[in-house]
């Protein structure tokens, strides 16, 4: 049954990278939507947790679907971004609550001192860069996008916090993920605001696919051996 939940899940996610690929919008109406409610569906089936530790992931992805499917409406009216937006941003919280519930508290294990510092620095430089550059070109949109900015740069400092709190598949996993989801917004907010470029449609949906599904899977491994 997995396996099959699975295999759809690659269907639809190629079907949509086709569909943005070829301009064509119809498909895009058709493949888009189905992308987190698949996912969904294979973490449904896939956990065994109670559901204390799967709601928040669970709502992580009904907040992202709530996303996907406003962000298809954004050249209709300008609110509709800023659902989206406000969509991610709580998914994002929620993902934050996921990798705190997903770790094992082991004492002496996981990043201290010097070396967190040392491992933050590159999300947080990359992130406040990004702001920084964009700042200017936000409009009236500055407040919200600074504040997603930085809830998104949390998100991705939790994942790499599960270090040494996790096995080593699923710590990889979460954070090659959340990384993959820094770099989809990131070029959404380029793209957006500063400057159009091409292909932008199929690598942000193509990094954002595979964000979604490392990030899931990845705390399914944490409870598997």
């Amino acid at each position: 049954m997995k396996s099959k939940i699975l295999i759809l899940f690659f269907m639809v996610s190629l079907g949509e990278l086709v569909a943005v690929a070829i301009s064509a919008e119809r498909l895009q109406w058709v493949f888009k939507p189905l992308i987190m409610l698949v996912l969904g569906a294979y973490y449904y089936t896939q956990s065994t947790q109670p559901i204390s530790l799967t709601k928040s992931v669970m709502a992580a992805i009904v907040f992202s679907w709530i996303g996907d499917v406003s962000l298809m409406f954004q050249n209709k009216n300008e609110l509709y971004f800023m659902v989206g937006l406000g969509a991610f941003l709580v998914a994002h919280i929620c993902y934050v609550m996921a990798y705190f519930q997903h770790t094992e508290k082991k004492e002496g294990a996981g990043l201290h001192g010097i070396q967190k510092f040392r491992f933050s620095f590159p999300i947080v430089l990359a992130g406040t860069g990004l702001i920084t550059i964009l700042y200017a070109h936000l409009g009236t949109l500055k407040i919200p996008v600074t504040v997603y900015a930085i809830v998104l740069m949390v998100m991705t400092l939790q994942a790499l916090f599960r270090y040494g709190y996790t096995n080593a598949v699923s710590f990889w996993f979460v954070f090659v993920g959340a990384i993959l989801f820094m770099i989809s917004d990131s070029m959404i907010a380029v793209n957006k605001f500063l400057v159009p470029f091409e292909l932008a449609g199929l690598a942000i949906m193509a990094t954002y696919i595979l964000a979604q599904f490392l990030i899931v899977r990845g705390l399914l491994f944490h409870f598997e051996k």
